[in-house]
């Protein structure tokens, strides 16, 4: 335990360090910023890196052994249907509580004044997550290359961003890049890995991939959606 915050610490301090300092440097030299805002900035730099590792120290002594303990339960139970089910309610939830998302439906709910329910934004988004991570555990238990899943869905995408409107567009890619925030990530790979490390024929290596895959699932969710409310 000592030695996972040790390591974390390290790595918010490499991530954050250099990011507050070119900061603050452009805020003297630029801005004119004066002392009190500066200290105030510098008190809540401090802030969120406690927070950042208090955060990436649950996610790796919780999170992700939750993943993987899941992901390598799962075959076990001889059911397609119930790995498919229980891995898009997994997956469902993780998306509704990744911060990442939350985030970018309230900027969406500014920028629209409330005309897109927010509800039905966030619900959406996780179906996307869920139905896509879904598939991609069925590929690795089935074996397909997932170049082939990859080719599909990106094609399908590009024939779809013809008929959906400008708004939803921008809105479903940028859906796409918020599920891959520090919850969802080590979760949701975690169970990849967990479920190919028990396959047979199957490495660890066959369960990466999946965040990549997950991303596609709310930007097509959310272009359909656009597509039907149109």
């Amino acid at each position: 335990m000592t030695n996972i915050i040790k390591e974390t610490f390290q790595e918010v301090a490499q991530a954050v360090f250099p990011l507050a300092l070119a900061i603050g440097l452009l805020l003297i030299l630029f801005v004119g910023i004066s002392w009190n805002d500066l200290i105030s900035f510098l008190i809540a730099t401090a802030i969120t890196a406690i927070g950042m590792i208090f955060f990436l120290t649950g996610v790796k002594v919780s999170m992700l052994p939750i993943g993987v303990a899941i992901g390598g339960d799962l075959p076990k139970h001889n059911s397609l249907g119930f790995i498919a089910l229980a891995v898009f309610l997994f997956s469902f939830f993780v998306t509704i509580a990744e911060p990442n998302v939350i985030v970018l439906i309230n900027l969406v709910d500014s920028a629209l004044q409330g005309s897109i329910d927010n509800n039905l934004l966030l619900f959406s988004i996780a179906f996307g997550v869920g139905f896509l991570m879904a598939i991609a555990i069925l590929r690795i238990i089935y074996g397909t290359p997932i170049r082939y899943l990859f080719a599909a869905i990106y094609s399908f995408i590009l024939v779809l961003s013809f008929f959906v409107p400008a708004d939803f567009l921008a809105i479903s890619f940028d859906s796409g890049s918020v599920t891959t925030g520090a919850i969802i990530v080590p979760v949701l790979m975690g169970l990849g890995v967990g479920v190919a490390s028990v396959l047979q024929d199957r490495s660890e290596l066959d369960g990466f991939g999946l965040i990549g895959l997950a991303t596609t699932g709310p930007i097509l969710s959310l272009m359909l959606l656009g597509v039907l409310s149109s």
